[in-house]
C-alpha cells in the first residue's frame, strides 16, 4: 500500500425528499491506495486547476459523487500538471521525472469521448488533490520539451482543451447553414468563465466579432487587452429569471424586464441587429431565457456545462422556424489531446500566467472563494508540490 497526504471528500448522508443534499467539506488526512498496476504510474502533482466538477462534487449537486461511486471517501481533482515518479512494468511511453498534463478520462466510449470522468464519477480513481497519486499511463500527456510557455500557463490547459472541442463543433455547425457569409459581420458572445474566454479567442482567430460578460473591473480590463469586447454584467443586475416570482411579484417582474431590455439593446448594438450567432452558455438555469432572447436566426447555443441549472425548456416550433442549433459537448475526444497541445504550443493560444495561486494548505479557502464568487482570475490554481 502507498500512503499520502491528501484532501478527502466523504460521502454525505443519504438524501430524502424532505432533506436536500448536505454540502461536503474537504478533510486533510492520510490516504492509502494500492501499489502500481502494470499500466499505471505513480506521480506527484505540481499545480492543480480548480475545475467546475470540484464544485459539483462538494455541493453534491446534481449527485453525491461518493455515493454514486459506492465509496466512503474519495480524492478529487482531475486537472493538473504532475511529475512522473515511477512507471508500472508495462509502461513504455513515459519516463521518470517527466512533467505531464492529466487527461480526465475515467472511461471512454468507442469514439474516444468521456463516459466517466477520472477522479469524479469513475469508480476507484484517485485525484490530484494529494501529495502522491497514481493513474493509468494513457491519461498523461507530456508538456512539450523546452516549451516557450511556463508551467503555470500549461496548468490552465483543461479549460482550453474543453473549449477547443466545443468550438470545433459549434463553428462547423454554424458554417453548415451559412457557408458563404463573412464572420466579421457576426457576433460570438458568452457568459463569463475561463472556458468561454478560451473559446472566444478561437472565434476571434476565425474572424468573428467577440464579446463577453464580466462582473469586476479587473476581468473587464483583461478582456479588453485580449481584444474581446467587455460587457459589464452589472449593467443588467436582475437578469436571473424565476418564473414563479415573475408571475407573483410585480416589482421583480419590472426589474427583470428592465435588465432584459438593457441586455437585448447591448446585444443588438454589438451584433448589428442580427442577434448572437454563437452563444457560449455554460451557465444555463436562470440566465437561459436571456440567452434565447438574444440568439439570432440560424444561431448556435453551445454549452459544455450547467453551472446554474441543467433543466431547460424550449419551444421546439420556435427553434425549428429560427433554425437554431443546440450544441452539447463534454470534455474532448481523447485522440485529439496531442493535437490540442501542439496547437497551443505553436499558436500561443494558452492561458496567461495565473495570478491567484493557493498553497496546498489553503485548498478549502480556494473552494470557498470559488463557490462565493471571490476568485478574480479565470484560472485559479493550487500548488501541491514544489516544482
Amino acid at each position: 500500500m502507498i500512503k499520502t497526504d491528501a484532501w478527502v471528500l466523504y460521502a454525505g448522508p443519504e438524501p430524502t425528499r424532505q432533506q436536500p443534499p448536505v454540502a461536503g467539506e474537504l478533510r486533510r488526512e492520510t490516504f492509502e491506495f494500492s501499489s502500481l498496476e502494470a499500466d499505471e504510474v505513480l506521480v506527484e502533482p505540481l499545480y492543480g486547476s480548480w475545475e467546475a466538477n470540484l464544485d459539483h462534487a462538494l455541493s453534491r449537486n446534481p449527485v453525491d459523487i461518493c455515493r454514486q461511486r459506492r465509496e466512503d471517501k474519495i480524492v478529487l481533482g482531475n486537472g493538473a500538471l504532475v511529475r512522473v515518479l515511477e512507471c508500472g512494468s508495462a509502461v513504455g511511453t513515459l519516463k521518470d521525472g517527466e512533467i505531464c498534463m492529466v487527461m480526465p478520462f475515467g472511461k471512454r466510449d468507442e469514439y474516444g469521448f468521456a463516459e466517466l470522468v477520472y477522479a469524479y464519477d469513475a469508480p476507484g480513481t484517485i485525484g490530484v488533490m494529494a501529495q502522491r497519486t497514481k493513474m493509468r499511463a494513457d491519461n498523461l500527456v507530456p508538456v512539450p520539451t523546452d516549451s516557450r510557455h511556463s508551467l503555470l500557463q500549461w496548468a490552465t490547459y483543461g479549460r482550453y482543451f474543453t473549449a477547443w472541442d466545443n468550438w470545433k463543433v459549434a463553428s462547423t455547425c454554424w458554417r453548415s447553414q451559412l457557408p458563404d457569409v463573412d464572420p466579421a459581420d457576426y457576433l460570438v458572445f458568452g457568459w463569463g468563465g475561463g472556458t468561454t474566454l478560451a473559446e472566444l479567442q478561437l472565434a476571434k482567430r476565425e474572424g468573428f466579432r467577440v464579446a463577453m460578460t464580466a462582473s469586476n473591473d479587473r476581468r473587464l480590463e483583461e478582456l479588453a487587452k485580449l481584444g474581446i469586447t467587455p460587457v459589464d454584467r452589472r449593467k443588467f443586475p436582475d437578469l436571473a429569471y424565476d418564473e414563479a416570482r415573475y408571475r407573483a411579484d410585480p416589482d421583480y417582474q419590472a426589474r427583470y424586464r428592465e435588465s432584459e431590455r438593457v441586455f437585448a439593446e447591448t446585444i443588438a448594438e454589438l451584433s448589428g441587429g442580427r442577434g448572437v450567432a454563437i452563444f457560449l452558455d455554460n451557465l444555463g438555469g436562470a440566465l437561459y431565457r436571456a440567452t434565447m432572447r438574444v440568439t439570432g436566426r440560424t444561431g448556435i447555443v453551445a454549452t459544455v456545462g450547467w453551472k446554474t441549472g441543467m433543466r431547460l425548456w424550449n419551444l421546439r416550433a420556435t427553434e425549428c422556424i429560427n433554425r437554431r442549433l443546440h450544441i452539447h459537448t463534454h470534455a474532448w475526444r481523447y485522440d485529439d489531446s496531442i493535437t490540442i497541445r501542439d496547437f497551443q504550443e505553436s499558436t500561443g493560444w494558452i492561458g496567461q500566467e495565473p495570478t491567484e495561486i493557493f498553497d496546498f494548505d489553503d485548498v478549502p479557502k480556494l473552494a470557498s472563494d470559488y463557490l462565493n464568487g471571490k476568485i478574480e482570475t479565470y484560472f485559479p490554481i493550487y500548488r501541491i508540490n514544489a516544482v
